[in-house]
């Protein structure tokens, strides 16, 4: 018999081992008697083999502990520090939310902004006390020397691919207000730029920071609600002229062009975009829209009223953004076969479930300190804390609320139910 094997097989009785442990156990020792061997040059007693294998251990320890801690706190400290952003366009009147917020926020750090009108950018810089050294008007130069971790949109709605694109091409990750684009073309080229350089797209809408809403979406899906048999959204407020819009927002604001269409694209894609997520990311089968204009010395080239209905499998939807309502609102009910849930304002909410007479109110309970807010939750999506797949401001989301506002317009043109089908991957 080989004497490999006759040492294995006097090892294994002697120490009455399973087998496989036995083995394990012999080549260990086998191991240590070799390098023992070579330290002290003579065979080791047992208590030589015993201390062997005791540094062994400690030796494998310490370079775990040489190394997982490092990973550890190397993963812990990007994860504290900011992201470094750029803002791209100052035209959009939500940016203004971003300078006041900025000082208390420790989420991010601006490091550039990138504004062709410079009486624009000298107004900014005064009224936000801003250094000038912030601001360019250049935007390949600004993302080539800064170096950003993302840049923050807020052009036109129709700039929005044209920035997306040029920060993907530096691997820059996007962060854009609502709705994603105007155009089914621009929100697909804007996909196949996030995939071709592996970037992260993201859509900015003011209800998804509402605790309401999240609630009413986690209600449904627990099935609180049983089946979603009708959801009616409203968003608006009394229009953008009547609530004093700036001179630099206005005018692309009310642009079929620039802004896709007037009320059904500004305050329409907020029920999409609700609706998608509470139906798992599918896109309905169809979409009738009427959209008109009640205010034409006012808003004489895009509609300032509308109703879209979705429809669904068993599910109904209705989405009324306007700018005709008597005040700011953007508030959803969600009806199912067992209950209802009714957003009231930023964190309100009334339900209603089987079997109760009476309506009751609650608060609902706060994000995640991640998820709170836009900033937050980018810093989240960049560290690798939160994965953007099916909620309210990933890209795959806004890719089918997209299809459900581009099918809206066509409908609301040509006085005809659109039929959609899904998405090629």
């Amino acid at each position: 018999m080989n004497t490999k094997y006759q040492d294995e097989i006097k090892y294994r009785n002697q120490t009455k081992c399973h087998p496989e442990q036995s083995l394990s156990r012999f080549y260990r020792e086998r191991r240590s008697r070799r390098i023992c061997g070579l330290l002290f040059r003579c065979n080791p007693s047992p208590t030589v083999m015993r201390l062997m294998r005791k540094l062994s251990v400690i030796a494998t320890l310490c370079a775990l502990a040489a190394t997982v801690p490092a990973y550890a706190q190397t993963a812990s400290a990007s994860s504290t520090q900011p992201i470094r952003v750029v803002i791209v366009g100052l035209v959009h009147g939500h940016v203004k939310g971003f300078l006041t917020a900025l000082p208390k926020n420790s989420a991010a750090q601006l490091v550039g902004i990138v504004e062709p009108n410079t009486t624009l950018a000298h107004q900014y810089a005064t009224q936000y006390h801003l250094d000038p050294s912030l601001f360019s008007t250049d935007l390949e130069s600004t993302l080539t020397t800064k170096h950003p971790d993302a840049v923050l949109v807020y052009t036109t709605i129709q700039d929005h691919r044209r920035v997306i694109e040029a920060a993907a091409r530096h691997n820059i990750s996007s962060m854009v207000e609502k709705p994603l684009s105007t155009t089914m073309e621009d929100a697909l080229a804007i996909r196949r730029a996030a995939r071709e350089h592996h970037v992260n797209v993201l859509v900015n809408y003011e209800t998804t920071w509402y605790t309401s809403n999240t609630e009413a979406i986690h209600q449904a899906e627990a099935g609180k609600l049983g089946t979603l048999r009708k959801v009616v959204v409203h968003d608006g407020h009394e229009g953008p002229k009547e609530i004093g819009v700036g001179p630099e927002w206005l005018p692309w604001l009310t642009d079929p062009v620039q802004n896709g269409a007037g009320a059904l694209f500004d305050f329409g894609c907020y029920g999409a975009d609700l609706m998608t997520v509470l139906m798992h990311g599918k896109a309905p089968e169809s979409v009738t829209a009427v959209a008109q204009t009640d205010k034409p010395g006012t808003y004489p080239h895009v509609d300032d009223d509308a109703t879209v209905i979705l429809h669904y499998p068993g599910t109904q939807t209705v989405l009324m953004p306007s700018w005709n309502w008597p005040f700011s609102r953007k508030d959803m009910e969600v009806y199912g076969a067992t209950g209802y849930v009714i957003t009231v304002g930023p964190d309100g909410l009334r339900t209603r479930y089987k079997g109760e007479k009476t309506e009751s109110q609650a608060t609902a309970p706060p994000l995640p300190a991640d998820q709170h807010d836009s900033l937050a939750y980018l810093a989240a999506v960049l560290h690798g804390q939160v994965k953007p797949q099916g909620d309210l401001s990933s890209l795959d989301t806004n890719l089918v609320v997209m299809q459900i506002l581009d099918a809206a317009r066509t409908s609301a043109q040509t006085g005809r139910t659109v039929q959609l089908k899904p998405l090629t991957q």
